[in-house]
């Protein structure tokens, strides 16, 4: 019943269900309180309704969201508990004493000062807010100071608002006591707090703890790219959500021959961004990039089709190219919107036939197969398991964008999967990674999710009391204990190592000193792998594991697993590198051989009903390789979705890179010498100009200033 009511009231636990069940209870008994009248109820009642609001504001809770959309944000919270105070003290007799009028005043005093801090705060983010933010580039040609004091700026409108605890407390025990002189007190440190928060933030409208402006800023970043000259860039844009699109492909950027650089649209964006070597420009403004001078790039790569990539396809000095962000036969891997690069590289074999196959007007002449270098960090499976039991991983896609049944398995099929592994007779180890994006538009999918976790964790629990486990368990338990204790250690030292500047320091600050440091980056790097090896020394073989987040990776949760079962997604794809076995489930209900010939990647799985009967072939191939007749299956279509083992995969990529930079060399060359002495950059101006984009540019700046989730919009329009 707790676990519907949860879900129901979509908080994400016992705790915070609590708190959104007293936070309404507890202003009704203020009001209650102040009505009958009954000073102590009125006093439990208001610490109740101040920590319950507090606690789901920490939380982000849904329910602090909703109050808002409907008018009853925190401020009118804090203003009504101070008017039932108010209304409280007229019913105790106290209307026409000195403390009403002392306590009216300092509310009325108290609320004036509200719009001043407001504004004050307001401004000071408005000036230290830069067009761009950088990593990994100097920007010592213009002269950003230090960030204001986190404490001060920091859900400032709460902490305005919580100032008002001397005066309340004050002012109820002054009525209960008798005793007029706390009262006072209360008020004048309510008001003396609010003024001094107020003035001290004063001192950061000064000239000198601005950042320079956005003219001053952007020429200092021309400045540098004449100097740091990229010769290849991935541009990114999109939701919050999306940032393992862009995580994915930094490894491969660090190892590219030239002079690589990471361009992105969305603030947000940057701070999910993994350590990196290569420079990163977050341009959010549209008008600001169209702009800037990228003469020297002459490759341009796009994981993602989205609306705001015509910023850069407008530039005909580069060579666009649509590298995606994983490969499947999802519709996405074959959109219509693919014409608009210069090419188009896929993995293998498959993507080019795909292709072929929609025949949506991508010529054949314009895909290059360039492998996956991402996926260097899979291990090819060994026959049998790793362990005395096997180790499944059950890694579902979301539901996408329409209702098409055969998205993901979560909603037909997804608890069947799972209860069936729970319950085979020769016991599994079950690792549930879903995907990130999963419950964002289809709240069934989020609820199915979330008793898919009840599920595991109920499991995991009873098999830690399992005498059948016992012995393991306590063997286990001191290697364990020392593995917690190391992880702990390794994040304290990453959370170091990923603060640069001084704590607090916002993005401009940031920006100034997040320069790239290769021995800060080479521990990193060795820290994130001894953080995996000791996550999976956590816990033990036999124990059932709910993966979410960005960590463990989910490479990671293949090298650990001996099969997986999943959708229709690019994670299928990337497991066949491994060579162990695999199902997935024909969500739509298509039948097996349906299924294959729509599917390449499922030639060589096992084909999963709703039902999800057929997992004991699965987990006969993963136990007993005798008993697994798609091995060979399995290699054969590992080369045609991935391509060849030799060249490396990065070998690919990379020659792919400097072919298609020699070709916009070329095209450049032949186009200079058709105009004459006219730069191309003239020539697209004069155009623009002609054609109307000045209009375009304005459009552009104000959708840059819409919120930046909208970007999750254009994502789904175009990429899925």
């Amino acid at each position: 019943m707790i676990s519907t009511a949860i879900r129901l009231a979509r908080v994400g636990s016992r705790s915070e269900l609590a708190a959104a069940v007293l936070m309404p209870l507890g202003y009704l008994c203020v009001l209650s309180a102040a009505l009958i009248p009954n000073l102590w109820m009125f006093a439990v009642s208001a610490a109740v309704t101040y920590a319950a609001d507090w606690y789901l504001h920490q939380r982000g809770s849904y329910l602090v969201n909703r109050l808002n959309k409907v008018r009853a944000g925190l401020p009118i919270r804090f203003l009504l508990r101070q008017l039932l105070l108010i209304l409280l003290l007229a019913r105790e007799g106290l209307a026409e004493q000195p403390l009403f009028y002392a306590a009216v005043a300092c509310f009325l005093l108290f609320y004036g000062l509200q719009a001043p801090q407001g504004a004050l705060a307001t401004l000071i983010r408005l000036r230290r807010t830069m067009p761009v933010v950088t990593r990994n580039v100097d920007l010592h040609a213009v002269r950003i100071p230090d960030a204001p004091p986190r404490a001060l700026l920091r859900r400032s409108g709460e902490k305005m608002l919580h100032l008002d605890i001397p005066a309340m407390a004050g002012v109820i025990i002054a009525a209960a006591t008798g005793s007029y002189l706390v009262g006072y007190i209360g008020v004048a440190i309510t008001i003396g707090l609010g003024l001094l928060y107020t003035a001290a933030l004063v001192p950061f409208l000064r000239r000198g703890r601005r950042v320079p402006s956005a003219p001053a800023v952007l020429k200092a970043v021309q400045k540098w790219l004449g100097e740091y000259q990229p010769t290849v860039a991935l541009y990114f844009s999109g939701s919050d959500e999306s940032a393992y699109q862009v995580n994915m492909w930094l490894e491969t950027m660090e190892q590219l021959e030239g002079r690589p650089l990471i361009i992105m649209r969305e603030r947000g964006l940057v701070r999910k961004l993994n350590e990196t070597s290569v420079p990163v420009l977050c341009i959010p403004g549209g008008q600001h990039l169209m702009a800037m001078n990228l003469d020297t790039i002459r490759v341009t790569l796009y994981p993602a089709n989205v609306g705001k990539n015509i910023h850069m396809l407008r530039v005909p000095t580069m060579k666009h190219v649509f590298i995606g962000h994983g490969d499947s036969d999802k519709l996405a891997s074959v959109n219509p919107y693919s014409k608009v690069y210069d090419e188009v590289w896929t993995a293998g074999r498959a993507g080019r036939d795909r292709y072929a196959l929609a025949d949506v007007g991508v010529r054949d002449e314009d895909i290059v197969e360039v492998g996956r270098p991402q996926l260097a960090p899979i291990e090819t499976g060994a026959k049998g398991t790793r362990n005395l039991i096997p180790t499944i991983l059950y890694a579902p896609t979301w539901e996408g964008w329409d209702n098409n049944p055969g998205n993901t398995s979560l909603l037909l099929a997804g608890e069947n999967i799972v209860r069936r592994l729970l319950e085979a007779e020769r016991p599994v180890r079950l690792i549930y990674k879903p995907h990130p994006f999963t419950g964002i538009r289809n709240k069934k999918a989020l609820a199915v999710h979330q008793r898919i976790t009840a599920m595991v964790k109920s499991a995991a629990a009873e098999r830690a009391t399992d005498p059948r486990w016992a012995e393991e368990a306590a063997a286990a338990q001191p290697a364990q204990t020392a593995a917690r204790a190391e992880l702990t250690r390794i994040e304290a030292r990453l959370a170091e190592l990923a603060k640069p500047g001084r704590a607090g320091g916002d993005e401009a600050e940031v920006s100034r000193v997040s320069l790239a440091d290769p021995q800060r980056l080479a521990e990193t790097k060795r820290l994130r792998e001894q953080w995996n090896d000791a996550y999976w020394r956590t816990t033990g073989w036999w124990e059932h594991l709910v993966v979410t987040g960005s960590e463990p990776k989910l490479y990671d949760c293949f090298n650990e697993s001996d099969g997986m079962v999943s959708d229709i997604s690019s994670v299928v794809s990337d497991f066949i590198a491994s060579g162990k076995p695999y199902a997935v489930t024909d969500s739509a209900e298509l039948g097996a051989d349906e299924f294959k010939r729509q599917n390449t990647a499922v030639r060589a799985a096992v084909i999963l009903s709703n039902s999800a009967a057929e997992l004991d072939q699965l987990l006969a191939a993963v136990s007993d390789p005798a008993a697994d007749p798609l091995a060979d299956a399995r290699a054969e279509l590992k080369k045609y979705l991935l391509g060849p083992d030799e060249p490396t995969s990065i070998e690919q990529f990379n020659a792919a890179v400097q072919a298609l930079t020699a070709k916009a060399e070329a095209r450049n060359t032949g186009v200079a010498q058709r105009i004459g002495t006219q730069a191309i950059g003239e020539l697209d101006r004069e155009s623009d100009a002609e054609s109307g984009t000045e209009n375009g540019a304005a459009a552009a700046g104000a959708e840059d200033k819409a919120k930046e989730n909208d970007g999750a919009e254009a994502t789904s329009s175009l990429a899925g």
